[in-house]
């Protein structure tokens, strides 16, 4: 049908455009020019920031990073790898000092070693640092370095040289300069180009700025209840890699590790009483889950798996299980991905992820009873589980009950943003429903978030020409197409 909701394919022209206009000033404002001396005078914490960057201004910008974080990488949506960090980083984040600010966190699927942050509160992790780092701690603390940054206003204060520009021209080249940190293939790319510009922006991450994010950070692991130790013992581990393999992790592009700050850092942690730390059975599962999701090809991981477990090298005999069966279920091996998922099942069934993935191949071998009565019974005992909510409205769509799906993502609606993989279920859910006007409003959510302001025009023009049911539903359509040829206008002149 024409009017059909349906995705707009991405666009790929031009990406590599976008990111290198971006990267161009990206690698003068974070990166130190070569034999320049590196400014260690630290600018003004309160009122210089505050009066460039509002916390208006600031979400406005994060908002933007995101939007288009999304449209030019790959983020992780899978609901178990997303509540994860999510929940990590929030632990942390009360446990900073921060007051009034909010935070979002998310995984890009890169195997650079790195992590981002942005005015807003918005936080990035590459999956190659999850993989990387060799204990929860060692994560927590490269999280809780970015979230001091945040905190101490680091990152408002570099912006303060754009002061001049307008808040939608500022907040679309912020989010250019910080998208193309998670992107180090771009990067060099625009190395050579960047060098012409360094004389424009002096603004890259002073030492004193680093050593109070350590110092900050470090404070929030203990208060947290990470260890203290694992930021000294992960840069240790990131400067001896850099030294053997010679070309620096992307992490240390942006963060130089230097003898000083690991010393300083080691001295500083040894100020706590030392203990035991035990990783959280959620990290183990989502390193496992995400060593199968970022594999080059489904084979590498099941050998990865199969490997631990007939030699016992692996950290967590459960977590290795896991990985091996969801390698299995990529493998096209469904009924030997569910027989050891069931044990897991069986040893642990309060275990949200063992349930859900189990709930996920019995749908994928057409028991859709089983999933059902799983997902349902999930959600008796763990209510607005992401993970639960997610797969059971699309056990609901597959078998016909798209009513259902669609009270079911409303309802989760009602108390918590939804990601844009959630925008596209409920939309579908919408259509399968009958309210295709609502569907193609919906879908506009999904590709806003997504970066994509001509597919989210094009979904609201489409919403309109079906005919809204209502005067509020009219409203809706007409202020949403405001607002996106003000973006969509806005992003034409920043060019």
């Amino acid at each position: 049908m024409k009017d059909q909701v349906t995705e707009t394919p991405a666009g790929t022209q031009g990406r590599l455009g976008s990111l290198t206009a971006g990267l161009c000033l990206m690698l003068t404002v974070f990166w130190p020019a070569p034999g320049r001396p590196e400014r260690i005078e630290l600018p003004d914490m309160g009122a210089s920031a505050q009066a460039v960057l509002t916390p208006q201004r600031e979400n406005e910008i994060g908002k933007a990073f995101m939007r288009q974080v999304r449209r030019e990488l790959p983020v992780v949506d899978d609901p178990e790898v997303a509540g994860y960090i999510q929940t990590l980083g929030t632990r942390l984040a009360s446990n900073s000092g921060a007051q009034g600010q909010t935070f979002t966190f998310f995984v890009v699927a890169d195997r650079a070693i790195n992590a981002f942050a942005a005015p807003g509160g918005f936080i990035g992790v590459n999956s190659g640092l999850m993989l990387d780092a060799q204990s929860e701690s060692e994560l927590s603390a490269v999280v809780a370095h970015e979230i001091a940054h945040v905190t101490q206003r680091h990152i408002a204060r570099r912006f303060e040289a754009m002061d001049r520009m307008a808040g939608p021209s500022m907040a679309a080249l912020a989010a250019s300069i910080l998208v193309a940190m998670a992107s180090p293939e771009a990067g060099m790319a625009a190395a050579a180009a960047a060098q012409a510009g360094q004389a424009q922006m002096q603004i890259d991450f002073t030492r004193r700025n680093e050593l109070e994010a350590d110092r900050v950070g470090i404070h929030t692991l203990a208060q947290a209840g990470f260890d203290p130790r694992s930021m000294p013992t992960f840069f240790e581990r990131l400067d001896k890699a850099t030294r053997y393999y010679g070309r620096p992790p992307e992490f240390l592009s942006t963060h130089p590790v230097t003898v000083n700050r690991i010393a300083d850092t080691r001295g500083r942690a040894e100020q706590y009483p030392y203990k035991q730390y035990v990783d959280s059975t959620a990290y183990r599962l989502v390193r496992a889950k995400l060593r199968v999701v970022t594999a080059r090809e489904p084979k590498q991981a099941l050998e990865f798996f199969r490997d631990s477990l007939k030699t016992g090298r692996y950290q967590s005999e459960t977590a290795a299980r896991y990985g091996y069966a969801l390698a299995l279920a990529e493998a096209g091996r469904p009924k030997q991905a569910r027989k050891v998922l069931r044990k897991l099942y069986q040893e642990d069934p309060d275990n949200v992820s063992f349930r859900a993935e189990l709930a996920r191949l019995e749908l994928s071998l057409d028991n859709q009873d089983e999933a059902l009565r799983l997902y349902a019974e999930g959600l008796d005992l763990f209510p607005g589980n992401k993970q639960l909510v997610r797969g059971h409205a699309e056990a609901l769509l597959l078998v016909g009950r798209p009513a259902e799906a669609r009270t079911l993502l409303t309802e989760y609606q009602r108390h918590r943003t939804l990601d844009p993989a959630f925008y596209k279920l409920l939309a579908r859910s919408e259509e399968a429903a009958g309210d295709p006007v609502e569907a193609h409003i919906t879908m506009a959510e999904y590709y806003h978030q997504m970066g994509q302001l001509k597919a989210a025009i094009d979904q609201l023009k489409r919403a309109r020409k079906r005919g809204p049911k209502n005067y509020h539903q009219a409203s809706r359509i007409e202020a949403g197409l405001d607002r996106l040829k003000t973006e969509q206008a806005s992003r034409k002149r920043d060019g």
